[in-house]
């Protein structure tokens, strides 16, 4: 129900589109037959409905205030509630269980999470009114020499476009124009014939804003009487989309794991701790999965050397293929698939393929140097992009 009266958009999968040639990749049937159907929209409306939704649940009270610390136990280091400021007076507020959710630039991740971020690029933000999109209601990735672009509709006449731009990008450089050159003469060229009026006016309007691409692995919880959910916690690259469903699959989750029944009291920080710690571990099944796609896709989409652009071509041509190649992967991308073991099958499945279009396309004086050399250094480049993250998602 917050979804309604948003103007949201329904989206109904991607379309990704390399050097110009799109494949749709739709959202996989369900057992009765049925599409599922996401929706896109303006942050800022439905982070509008939540706060009215939670202001009208009973038993919540909800205040404004600037937190400025955390009040613990001197003995213990359990948390014990907020200090902050109301109206620019002192204030605290007490409670057995203090959730943290100050989002990727949390300001109190530091003191509770063993990991910090690693940024990998940024995004930068441009609204288009009344742009034409190539395949309406579908979220678009747009492949070339470049690092990747989205375009998707966030309203009747609004879409986001987002465009990645790693630091020390010679074409974003001050000396060449900055930002504003890269996206008239770099990204303009290579966005379909339809959406260039629409974003050339985005650009010459000069609004656009960025943020930072980064990962974040999660960590076990042990702090007494405090917890970190969403960006504070665990992040991803933006590219796949999956930060709301990994957030809101964790307080499903989490709700249920203090659910009365389980926990009487929240106050027992014993038996809190108990089920942080299956918390941990049992979203690991739908998280890991989106956190490692969205990490290993946007190294292929954003190819910067030889075997990665022979990865990149050999994930868009494994799309092209159909059938279980695409479903199984945008069922991960969803978190409607929520089997790691999936997602290691078609990414080395992806490799294989990539390897095999490499042999088919060279000379046969050169098939087998591409059988001997480039193929096992093509599987290599697709472990190490692959690994570290499969590591940092099953730490402790």
């Amino acid at each position: 129900d917050c979804l309604e009266g948003i103007d949201a958009i329904p989206v109904h999968g991607y379309q990704v589109i390399y050097y110009g040639e799109p494949v749709q990749i739709p959202y996989p049937k369900d057992s009765s037959g049925k599409r599922p159907e996401g929706r896109s929209f303006h942050h800022g409306r439905f982070i509008q409905k939540l706060r009215e939704a939670a202001m009208n649940t009973p038993n919540v009270t909800v205040v404004e205030t600037t937190v400025t610390d955390v009040v613990k136990n001197g003995w213990n280091g359990q948390v014990l509630g907020v200090m902050c400021e109301t109206n620019k007076e002192k204030d605290y507020y007490f409670g057995s269980l203090t959730l943290i959710a100050d989002g990727y630039a949390s300001k109190f991740r530091k003191a509770y999470s063993p990991h910090t971020p690693q940024i990998r690029s940024k995004f930068w933000g441009l609204e288009l009114i009344d742009a034409e999109l190539p395949t309406p209601n579908h979220g678009h990735v747009i492949l070339s020499a470049g690092p990747p672009i989205l375009l998707y509709q966030i309203g009747t006449h609004e879409t986001r476009a987002l465009i990645d731009i790693p630091e020390h990008l010679a074409s974003a450089a001050p000396a060449a124009g900055g930002v504003k050159n890269h996206l008239q003469n770099v990204v303009l060229p290579t966005l379909p014939a339809a959406v260039r009026p629409s974003f050339a006016a985005a650009v010459a309007a000069g609004r656009f804003r960025s943020m930072p691409n980064s990962f974040l692995p999660p960590a076990t919880q042990r702090t007494p009487g405090l917890i970190l959910l969403g960006d504070a916690m665990n992040m991803r690259h933006p590219l796949t989309g999956g930060g709301m469903t990994v957030g809101f699959s964790d307080v499903v989750l989490l709700a249920g794991l203090l659910a009365p029944e389980r926990v009487p009291a929240l106050e027992d920080t014993g038996a809190v701790g108990r089920q942080m710690r299956g918390f941990h571990w049992r979203r690991k099944a739908g998280a890991a999965v989106i956190n490692i796609l969205a990490m290993a896709l946007y190294s292929l989409f954003a190819a910067d050397d030889d075997h990665l652009k022979t990865l990149q071509l050999g994930c868009f041509r494994y799309f092209q293929l159909g059938g279980a190649c695409v479903d199984e992967p945008v069922g991960l991308l969803g978190g409607i698939v929520r089997r790691p073991f999936v997602l290691f099958y078609h990414f080395f499945a992806v490799a294989l393929y990539a390897i095999w279009l490499r042999i088919l396309a060279a000379p046969l004086v050169k098939k087998p140097w591409v059988v001997l050399v480039q193929g096992p250094a093509v599987l290599v480049k697709a472990a190490r992009v692959i690994g570290p993250y499969m590591v940092s998602e099953v730490r402790v």
